[in-house]
């Protein structure tokens, strides 16, 4: 049945072997971001398997249908207040920035007889989730005080929101930050983890400071591709997914639309055409209900996209 995607579950076994090779020879952990799986447990299943020991994800739900899988689950989007009950029921950690989530997190904890872990977030300027260093400092300091909570450790998020790159400068300040507090309240993070994907080529260079210990890597691991700069990484698996639909009219037609134009297209988008002659153009059974164009890339480069 069209249309279908078609996944090479070999090239991605390789790849997350390959990055997890990577990150011990280097001494950080890999916690593997599964969520554009969209809660298929039969890959999960097949990466764990073969050494996966972290995966994160961003819906609570898609722990719930991995409940059965024996491996350490980080929910790396903040948990919201009517989800806590699901969070400590069927996730290990997850990641917080917000002193009444925690709060929360620890009185669910009690009641289900549960040690929850937490990791708390430092922002480093890509402004998605994460506290300052004094409101951090504050955080810690009421974690520590909570008896169903343990702190796991700090991290960021980077080239997320803001786009903004790791660097040895801010990858510097959040190293600094976790010394810091550890000499501060007299302890020690389990987990220090500095970003994602875009980390790699700071990882493979050797650059991260050594109490970073810890990266949670998705897209390099399923595309073989640094996000943002959109650089494939030597050696590693790129076309692990194949999308597949039918072409239901295929026609010579113009390149630029006949006609007075309005001032947007169905979708709310004001379009540009650039006149390219008669061309053969294909319409393909699958649309923007079903996928975002703009991360489709033709097998053929003789191929254009023309709606992305």
């Amino acid at each position: 049945m069209y249309p279908k995607l078609e996944i090479n579950l070999n090239g991605i076994i390789k790849n997350a072997k390959a990055m997890k090779k990577i990150c011990e020879e280097n001494n950080v952990k890999l916690s593997l971001v599964t969520k554009c799986l969209v809660s298929d447990k039969r890959i999960v299943e097949e990466l764990v398997n073969n050494g996966i020991e972290i995966i994160c994800e961003s819906r609570i739900q898609n722990f719930i249908d991995y409940k059965d899988i024996d491996v350490e689950k980080w929910l790396i989007r903040e948990p919201m207040l009517s989800e806590i009950a699901d969070v400590v029921k069927y996730s290990d950690v997850s990641l917080n920035s917000e002193l009444k989530t925690i709060l929360e997190l620890n009185f669910e904890a009690k009641k289900q007889n549960k040690i929850h872990k937490i990791i708390l977030m430092y922002e480093l300027g890509d402004l998605r989730e994460g506290a300052d260093s004094k409101e951090i400092e504050e955080l810690v300091e009421a974690s520590l005080k909570l008896e169903n909570i343990e702190l796991y450790g700090i991290g960021s998020n980077l080239s997320c929101y803001g786009s903004i790159m790791p660097s040895k400068e801010n990858m510097k300040e959040l190293s600094d930050l976790a010394i810091t507090l550890e000499e501060k309240f007299n302890i020690k993070f389990e987990v220090v983890t500095g970003g994602n994907s875009t980390s790699f080529e700071m990882l493979k260079n050797g650059e991260l400071p050594n109490n970073i210990n810890n990266l949670r890597i998705g897209e390099a691991v399923f595309l073989g591709n640094i996000p943002c700069i959109e650089k494939p990484i030597k050696e590693f698996s790129r076309n692990n997914f194949t999308l597949k639909g039918q072409i239901v009219e295929l026609k010579q037609k113009p390149s630029i639309p006949r006609g007075t134009s309005g001032l947007y297209n169905s979708f709310g988008e004001a379009p540009v055409f650039i006149d390219k002659g008669i061309r053969k153009r294909a319409l393909i059974a699958i649309g923007k209900q079903d996928i975002t164009t703009k991360g489709l890339i033709p097998l053929d480069n003789k191929i254009e996209i023309l709606d992305r």
